[in-house]
């Protein structure tokens, strides 16, 4: 009898000893996802918070700024990751925003036409452009990129030129920004819109885009920073509600001037400290 008395204590013991040891994993891991075009940045964030705190492990998964929102709020996410101002009926959930960036308009980089206005590029996406001659470029077929549902750039596309998705009439739709800006390089007639930082430094580097002005205002990194470009956005981490222990930590920190070098090196506007 007395050796079951044991053996029950023994498994009680353990049983707290797992769930002390659960409870401990837990506030030494986050789980951050959500937008394409945040995560990189949030990596790169993620891996000097845990070099300069050992021990802890940070989880970023993208997936679109939408999962971003839904896992924070169900709480799948210790964080969720939005490139976009958060919505009336997201007002539950706290944002944080860690960097601007803008979204610019890119055809492939043979394509003779400088500018655009906001009409014809309206009338491109509705399918009532159908090729470039119409707008005095060459004689070459529109081929109209677009994003797919749950992206912020679409949203922000849709909201800027006050189309809805159902009037776009795209031959290609894309998730993230280097798919789409693979896709406007691979085809000469193309038109899509991404992230202004990732295409201004792949039009730098060779590959074959352009970004096109809005309003006469070039798109460009410097003039998201300026608050001169027409098009532009917050970068956010979403938490439900004000966040507390290692979650308010990596908030912070992302926050901070500490990391405006890697906002810059993914080619973001960091914020004023």
């Amino acid at each position: 009898m007395h050796g079951i008395r044991q053996i029950g204590r023994i498994a009680t013991a353990t049983v707290f000893l797992l769930l002390a040891m659960a409870a401990h994993a837990a506030t030494d891991r986050l789980v951050i996802t959500g937008s394409s075009t945040i995560a990189p940045l949030a990596a790169e964030m993620a891996k000097r918070f845990e070099k300069q705190n050992p021990g802890i492990r940070i989880d970023v998964q993208s997936g679109g700024s939408s999962r971003g929102v839904a896992d924070a709020r169900s709480g799948l996410a210790d964080i969720g990751m939005a490139s976009r101002s958060l919505k009336d009926g997201e007002k539950d959930l706290t944002p944080h925003t860690i960097a601007m960036d803008g979204v610019g308009i890119i055809l492939h980089k043979s394509n003779s036409i400088g500018a655009l206005s906001d009409e014809q590029i309206k009338a491109i996406y509705r399918g009532q452009i159908k090729n470039w001659k119409e707008v005095g470029g060459k004689d070459l077929p529109v081929t109209v990129v677009n994003k797919a549902e749950g992206r912020s750039t679409l949203e922000l596309f849709l909201h800027y030129t006050g189309l809805k998705n159902s009037e776009i009439r795209a031959q290609m739709v894309i998730g993230d920004n280097e798919q789409g800006i693979k896709s406007v390089a691979a085809n000469p007639g193309a038109i899509g819109y991404v992230s202004i930082g990732t295409a201004e430094y792949d039009e730098n580097h060779g590959t074959l885009i352009k970004l096109i002005p809005l309003h006469g205002v070039a798109a460009t990194v410097a003039n998201v920073k300026d608050g001169k470009f027409p098009l532009s956005r917050p970068l956010n981490l979403v938490t439900r509600g004000v966040p507390a222990g290692l979650a308010k930590r990596f908030v912070d920190f992302a926050k901070s001037g500490a990391v405006n070098d890697l906002v810059q090196a993914q080619f973001f506007v960091p914020l004023a400290h």
